[in-house]
């Protein structure tokens, strides 16, 4: 049942995408961004962008089940779209983003498996460079279920 409740909304996210006017992307991104992430969008440790486009690397923890941690370390690239001024009391625009990431699994049924991880997620920026964003991630391993889970984050960012 919670699995198709999160199927629906990452259905209801990819249309309002192929269905959103860039009228709506009614501000710039910097030229360039360094982030520390504090929690897990899109991991635990650093994200550089420039431009539109972004990679990140660090420590990834979900819970597929509550009260099972499964850990991950993580690399991927990203891309950001959709900068838009919503009023918050950043100089900087709020986003959509998208990851396509490698995790390397650290403990339980996905230890010293690879996976491939799909986020699509949006970032508020809050106050300055600090921003809570929020995604759906699908986790895919060889010999394991997919899973699709949300994927909150908090992060520090500064920009050039």
């Amino acid at each position: 049942m919670i699995r198709i409740f999160k199927i629906k909304i990452l259905n209801y996210l990819c249309l309002f995408f192929l269905f959103t006017d860039t009228i709506l992307a009614n501000s710039k991104f910097s030229n360039e961004e360094f982030s520390i992430n504090f929690f897990r969008a899109p991991s635990i440790g650093g994200e550089y962008r420039k431009g539109q486009y972004s990679v990140h690397a660090g420590y990834y923890v979900t819970n597929f089940d509550p009260g099972i941690t499964i850990e991950f370390y993580k690399i991927g690239v990203g891309y950001w779209f959709l900068p838009m001024d919503i009023g918050s009391d950043s100089i900087q625009p709020s986003s959509f983003y998208t990851y396509v990431s490698y995790g390397k699994g650290v403990n339980l049924e996905y230890q010293r498996k690879d996976t491939i991880m799909f986020e699509l997620g949006y970032r508020f920026m809050i106050w300055r460079g600090l921003s809570f964003r929020f995604g759906l991630i699908v986790l895919s391993a060889e010999g394991v279920a997919t899973e699709l889970n949300p994927t909150p984050g908090i992060s520090y960012s500064e920009f050039f």
